[in-house]
């Protein structure tokens, strides 16, 4: 019974596909084109006849048009979008919350359900008892209602699929690897 044995160094090298270089990362003043038939979008500006980046980030054209998304930025919010956020502050008929947005985000009373799933109006005592719903610290889940002329967003959790988060383990990713889909709950 022979035995081969082979030398690392001259084992066959494995064939590894080609890379697909389909996306471009630029840096800041590199040039993206010096075609004079693109238009500038967010992320570009033109010098001398020249589309250049003015962030960081992947080149993204959609027909004629080259943006520049960048590869760390704050959230922008949606309507419809499920956010999870921390109850950063207790106001007056609100809460703040961070959304990792470039402006705190904010959850009204009125955009609660109450305990026991109650609907009624809120009262003085809703607004005493504000604590015992949400305290600071607390993570919550919930969906962007709409967004403020600032940018600031407008949360709700009106529905048994949001509320405070409690048990588990809370992972921070950039709001540039999450893609946006109709729906990000799993089972």
């Amino acid at each position: 019974m022979a035995t081969e044995i082979v030398i690392g160094s001259l084992r066959p090298k494995p064939v590894v596909p080609p890379i697909d270089h389909s996306y471009q990362i630029v840096s800041p003043g590199d040039i993206i084109t010096t075609d004079t038939g693109f238009m500038r979008g967010h992320g570009t500006y033109v010098e001398h006849d020249v589309i250049k980046s003015s962030v960081a980030g992947v080149v993204e054209r959609v027909n004629r048009l080259i943006c520049v998304r960048p590869l760390r930025t704050r959230y922008n919010g949606d309507v419809g979008d499920v956010v999870v956020g921390r109850i950063k502050e207790i106001g007056q008929k609100r809460w703040k919350v961070d959304t990792f947005s470039r402006l705190d985000s904010i959850l009204m009373l009125s955009s609660v359900n109450l305990p026991g799933g109650v609907l009624r109006r809120r009262s003085a005592e809703d607004e005493l008892m504000m604590r015992e719903y949400f305290a600071e610290g607390d993570l919550i889940s919930a969906e962007v209602q709409s967004l403020f002329g600032d940018g600031s967003l407008s949360l709700h959790t009106r529905s048994l699929k949001y509320g405070k988060l409690t048990r588990g383990c809370m992972v921070a990713v950039p709001p540039a690897l999450v893609k946006r889909r109709k729906t990000h709950f799993h089972n």
